[in-house]
């Protein structure tokens, strides 16, 4: 497997100072996803925002995991609905549209 687009973890984890066994606790839990290749464990570069912030959770705001995962869970949410909001306001303007020209 190519891995021109993969984050070597032990790497990242050497330069952001913290264990490697929490990126294997992320992806345990489902939040992030890691290939092992060759015995070597990478996560592709698109988590990288993710994981980040996730880092900061648990280092800066002093967050276990359990409480990222229900932070991540919420702020899913919010971007759902928040896309869904967007959505039926675009849909209300295009009815409203309609309504001024008849």
């Amino acid at each position: 497997m190519n891995t021109k687009n993969m984050i070597p973890a032990n790497e990242f984890c050497l330069h952001q100072n913290i264990a490697v066994e929490f990126i294997i606790s992320l992806h345990e839990n489902k939040l992030i996803k890691i290939t092992t290749i060759e015995g070597k464990t990478y996560f592709h570069k698109n988590q990288l925002p993710r994981l980040e912030k996730m880092i900061r959770f648990y280092i800066d705001l002093d967050i276990n995991l359990e409480g990222i995962e229900t932070v991540i869970h919420l702020l899913n949410q919010i971007d759902r609905m928040q896309r869904e909001i967007t959505s039926l306001k675009n849909q209300l303007a295009v009815c409203d549209a309609g309504f001024r020209n008849n």
